[in-house]
């Protein structure tokens, strides 16, 4: 058990807490958001490297486009950038979001009644340090309607989901529980990356449109707020890498088998037919469906094995054999070729360089 008290800067807010124990992170980040972060500071004459070494990720990651991080590798790279810049919206609008603005934010929403007050003064807060991006909250009995107003040349898709996250994930959190997302509709035209920004919205996600917005659930409107001060230094300490995966889009059916498969150790992953009857369907109907979302079994599958590789190499002490025996691999070879596909760098280079 930990004993160290350390003095840890999260998310602009100093405090207190215990060394915390290390974790294995189920889900992973691509690269090219990576990239997008650090292509913002490069324009304000950051160096990449010393962004990289704070959050412990390989420069020779960033040479593969099929490449992915941990949570807690993204939220550092976000902190970091974050700090360099004084700015927790990368640069991206004409007036900084200085440091610290996202605790004030958090203390400012905590005593909403429910969360139409709370998007509310979330959205009142934003306007006080954005100039260029506006969060327009439109509520009806059909949904809840965010506008992201912004005038002039369209934003990037990167500086959209900046947005969103902070104002998305600190609702969700406030509320207790992922929220929803009906629709996205966003004025910029849609990246390479679109099937990652799909996970973090939904999976209808429009680009090009005449005006961006994202809908939510109708009955978030109504739900209370049931976080307190104290819940609140916990969520600080760890912001942002523990809000950034944790509400991605979970309707599709390769999130639900994803999910299924996350409570079983790799080794005794099951066939595809006996996951179909799990989840009330004939193998030819999950293959169909899979199929119609660009997916299939097998590809879940090395996804969720490459998400667990990559957050036991950056977050444990286990050995390389180790690690391919806990993932089902018959031979540490079989792991370190597989690595090299999913990733484009070695399982060791990863360690080591990161």
């Amino acid at each position: 058990m930990p004993k160290t008290i350390t003095l840890t800067e999260r998310f602009g807010h100093l405090v207190t807490t215990p060394s915390p124990k290390k974790k294995i992170e189920r889900d992973s980040i691509s690269v090219s958001l990576v990239e997008a972060a650090l292509q913002c500071a490069q324009r304000r004459g950051v160096a990449r490297g010393q962004l990289l070494a704070a959050a412990g990720i390989a420069p020779a990651t960033l040479d593969s486009p099929r490449a992915r991080v941990s949570p807690v590798q993204y939220g550092k790279l976000w902190n970091a950038t974050a700090d360099a810049l004084d700015d927790e919206f990368f640069g991206q609008d004409t007036h900084p979001m200085r440091r610290g603005s996202f605790v004030l934010l958090c203390h400012a929403a905590l005593s909403s009644r429910d969360g139409a007050q709370a998007l509310g003064r979330i959205a009142n807060f934003m306007r006080l340090v954005l100039d260029a991006l506006r969060f327009e909250p439109d509520i009806d009995g059909k949904r809840v309607r965010i506008w992201l107003a912004d005038a002039g040349e369209p934003k990037t898709m990167f500086a959209y989901a900046t947005g969103f996250i902070l104002v998305y994930g600190l609702l969700c959190w406030l509320l207790g529980r992922r929220i929803p997302v009906l629709a996205a509709h966003m004025r910029c035209a849609e990246p390479a990356d679109s099937d990652e920004y799909r996970l973090m919205f939904c999976d209808d996600l429009h680009f090009d449109a005449a005006r961006s917005f994202v809908d939510l659930s109708a009955e978030c409107a109504a739900l209370p707020v049931v976080q307190t001060p104290a819940t609140l230094k916990r969520f600080l300490r760890d912001a942002p890498a523990n809000f950034i995966v944790k509400y991605r889009n979970p309707d599709s059916l390769a999130a639900r088998i994803r999910t299924r498969l996350r409570q079983t150790a790799p080794t005794n992953w099951p066939e595809a037919e006996s996951i179909a009857a799990a989840l009330h369907m004939g193998e030819a109907t999950l293959r169909r469906r899979l199929k119609q979302e660009g997916s299939t079994y097998q590809t879940i599958k090395d996804a969720l094995r490459r998400d667990l590789a990559i957050a036991r190499l950056a977050h444990t002490q286990e050995t390389i054999p180790q690690i391919a025996d806990a993932l089902g691999f018959a031979e540490p070879s079989a792991f370190r070729r597989a690595f090299r596909k999913w990733t484009g760098v070695r399982p060791a280079d990863y360690r080591r360089d990161g």
